[in-house]
């Protein structure tokens, strides 16, 4: 089993243990969501903000090496940094790659599921027509960090293919710093009234039997592109590291590695 299953399984297993610690202690934990989840969220969103920024240096340091390259080579420490760094981005945004690559199999069994519920029996349930809508969002979402990875993400190549290594790492770093950084924080800064909005009152289905998630749903927004801007790092850390002459793994990827749906 890939680390993404072991994740996803594990969220199930939370999951199944919130509801049953709930059922026995008389609704407790059920109480606790109505209560305290509100507040606790905006607490954990204050401390995200403030490791966003204590990471800063982080993100520009790509940028500063490849321009290093210019003048010199970098330090051992420098290239032991990038190559660590993009590793373990590429480490994290696979693993929950790989976990929501089952939904794209959920998709497909509810949504028979439902045509089958309405067209032959009659039958509709709000919740499980709601649960298409969550995880369609969540798998183009949560799954775009590693379709960047693997190079999957549309684009207008007309030149770059006929460049050299040197000029094609000083396009991508050019790119991610001038488009993708921009407009992930753009997204991260839009949706901020948005998603904290959803939060203070955790928003929930307009139905009256619908999920009561959206405030869950509406976050993966922020976390897509907090995902994006990861991958940026790791896209330009490894263009850094081949401005320097360093061997890297083409699109951080191996061969026995690839994302696959399923």
């Amino acid at each position: 089993m890939r680390a993404g299953d072991w994740l996803l399984l594990s969220l199930i297993g939370l999951t199944l243990a919130a509801i049953a610690l709930d059922h026995l202690s008389g609704g407790s934990v059920q109480s606790w969501f109505a209560s305290d989840l509100s507040s606790a969220g905006r607490e954990a969103g204050a401390l995200l903000g403030w490791a966003g920024w204590v990471l800063t240096p982080v993100i520009a340091l790509p940028l500063l090496a490849a321009v290093w390259t210019v003048a010199g080579g970098l330090p051992p420490v420098v290239t032991a940094v990038l190559s660590r760094t993009a590793g373990v981005i590429d480490a994290v945004n696979r693993c929950i790659g790989d976990a929501v690559r089952w939904f794209a199999l959920a998709l497909v069994l509810i949504t028979s599921l439902i045509v089958i519920q309405r067209y032959v029996f009659g039958i509709s349930i709000t919740k499980l027509q709601e649960s298409v809508i969550y995880f369609h969002a969540l798998l183009f979402l949560l799954s775009s960090a590693i379709t960047l990875l693997a190079g999957g993400h549309v684009r207008v190549d007309i030149f770059y293919s006929r460049l050299s290594d040197r000029a094609k790492a000083w396009t991508d770093i050019i790119g991610v710093y001038l488009a993708l950084l921009p407009m992930c924080w753009l997204i991260l800064d839009t949706s901020r009234s948005y998603v904290g909005g959803a939060w203070r009152i955790l928003e929930r289905s307009r139905e009256g039997d619908g999920l009561p998630l959206v405030f869950v749903l509406k976050t993966a927004i922020p976390v897509f592109a907090v995902m994006m801007i990861a991958q940026g790092v790791s896209m330009a850390a490894r263009a850094a590291l081949t401005l320097r002459g360093e061997s890297t793994p083409r699109k951080g990827l191996r061969d026995d590695a690839r994302p696959e749906v399923l």
